[in-house]
């Protein structure tokens, strides 16, 4: 059968088939679907027609299946979940009752300072979805983007796949953490001479902080390269090392703590972008639609550390 003879195959025939599958009974199969059982029973001789098969076998009080009516089932009932989530997805999302797996890329500093909050209101609008997030950079976004591994994600981001979709969300402001005691704030030489922790997902030693340093002729000294923001808390108190980080990073470090501290930076920042990006082909899914606003709502938010 090719596309075009699908359009003389009636859509309800095959979801009575599946009911009937299950009730094995004309009356129960009737009032699952609001029907009489003559016209479950009209129903019944149609589909024997269309497959060429009886189906169904009365068994005393029952109707046995075929083992031509069992293989349909088997090689119908995938293609019906799909046809019937394609329908849903078409109308309105609801969260409350959603089931959706949610798949997000997120930097490390965007997981680290500003994920927590979105994930509580997530949680609080629709409980039943689940949320997978993998870890992405500005080096990953496109080839996770293009195999569908994630349906938008939060990074600062350089090229995209032709038919990605990118909304800033935030000029990335840096605050400097330090775990020291001594009085007053960083001068821009304090800041050259100490030494420096950077985060850095590929280990290297440079950032983007140093290309700001090189434009007034000064560099700095990085002694520590991690790759990830939540041990900065433990590795920078009572130490004399310096780490400039996102300022939403930096609050959430700071936050609950009384070993760490942020300044802001001695000298002018050439501000990034943190920005959202996602895949064209679920520019108008409902569900994506709600998630992509619920990551403004969240990640688009000023810092408390403004």
């Amino acid at each position: 059968m090719n596309r075009n003879d699908l359009r003389r195959v009636d859509m309800n025939l095959l979801v009575i088939f599946e009911t009937l599958m299950f009730e094995k009974n004309l009356t129960r199969a009737g009032e699952k679907l609001f029907l009489g059982q003559p016209a479950v029973s009209a129903s019944l001789a149609k589909l024997r027609d269309l497959f060429d098969d009886p189906l169904l076998v009365r068994n005393g009080r029952i109707l046995e299946p075929t083992q031509r009516a069992l293989q349909i089932l088997k090689e119908l009932q995938p293609a019906m979940d799909t046809i019937s989530g394609a329908v849903s997805r078409a109308k309105d999302f609801d969260p409350s009752t959603s089931r959706d797996v949610f798949r997000i890329g997120l930097s490390d500093d965007a997981e680290f300072g500003l994920f927590p909050p979105l994930l509580k209101q997530m949680r609080e609008e629709a409980q039943n979805v689940v949320v997978v997030v993998r870890r992405v950079n500005y080096l990953l976004m496109s080839s996770m983007l293009a195999s569908g591994e994630i349906s938008v994600g939060i990074s600062y981001t350089t090229e995209l796949p032709a038919n990605a979709k990118r909304k800033k969300l935030r000029d990335l402001s840096v605050k400097i953490l330090r775990g020291d005691s001594r009085p007053g704030t960083l001068t821009l030489d304090d800041y050259c001479e100490r030494p420096h922790a950077l985060v850095s997902f590929s280990g290297d030693l440079t950032g983007a902080i140093d290309n700001d340093l090189a434009r007034i002729g000064r560099s700095r000294r990085v002694v520590l390269a991690v790759p990830q923001f939540a041990g900065l808390r433990a590795l920078l108190a009572g130490t004399d090392m310096l780490a400039t980080v996102p300022d939403y990073a930096a609050c959430a470090l700071i936050e609950g703590s009384s070993q760490l501290r942020a300044d802001d930076p001695p000298f002018e920042i050439n501000l990034s972008e943190l920005s959202m990006v996602w895949n064209g082909v679920n520019d108008n899914d409902p569900a994506e639609r709600w998630l992509r606003s619920k990551i403004v709502q969240h990640m688009a938010a000023p810092s408390p550390a403004q």
